[in-house]
């Protein structure tokens, strides 16, 4: 008998993006496109449910149990470090982790760079190949102005056209690592729903290959 597997979507334009993937790789569920104030949407025929979750969250959903599969950014695979399997680069929400300054910037080296980040675990690790003592400054909005304002020398963030940091009289310095959505899988349920899980992860990747 078929399993029902457990889908979570990050909310947002790349969520769409991810469940209209799913649809053309034949796991539709209408009521998700319906106007309401559903959270959980399941096509019984299909054996596949979904839901909405915020993209930060999806990976603690997925690596506890409560979804057999989601999509998270590499970022949030990286900076959590969540114990589950990464099965596929799904090739969409495509930007890059890099390290920012104030234009003319340069590491004198001499003194501790101090980093602005929300992904200090993703800085610390960066740094720490290069050798280079850091004092990491926790921020979780308008990192941009942490330089701009001297509370940091450098920030670690996500980037994606730049504009926001051309803006600021910002510059990247360094790219840290690309960073696209994945789709990750719980590790027990990818024992016991290997057929269903695998049937998806295929139908998938064809979606993949054929953007």
């Amino acid at each position: 008998m078929k399993k029902t597997v457990n889908i979570a979507l990050p909310k947002g334009r790349l969520g769409e993006k991810v469940y209209n993937m799913f649809k053309a790789a034949g796991y539709e569920c209408p009521s998700i496109e319906e106007t309401n104030r559903k959270l959980i949407f399941e096509n019984e025929e299909k054996c596949i449910r979904y839901f909405w979750v915020k993209p930060s969250d999806v990976s603690i959903y997925v690596e506890r149990g409560a979804a057999d599969i989601g999509v998270a950014g590499k970022d949030i695979i990286l900076e959590y470090r969540p114990d589950v399997y990464e099965l596929l680069d799904l090739n969409m929400g495509k930007c890059r982790m890099a390290v920012a300054a104030k234009k003319g910037f340069t590491d004198s080296k001499t003194s501790t760079l101090r980093v602005a980040t929300k992904f200090p675990y993703i800085a610390q690790c960066f740094y720490d190949k290069k050798c280079r003592d850091i004092d990491i400054i926790n921020l979780n909005g308008s990192i941009e102005l942490a330089p701009i304002l001297d509370l940091s020398d450098v920030i670690v963030d996500i980037v994606e056209t730049g504009s926001t940091l051309r803006e600021n009289n910002l510059e990247v310095i360094e790219d840290v690592v690309p960073i696209s959505a994945r789709l990750i899988v719980n590790k027990v349920s990818y024992k016991f729903k290997n057929n269903e899980i695998d049937a998806i992860v295929s139908e998938m990747a064809k979606q993949v290959e054929n953007k």
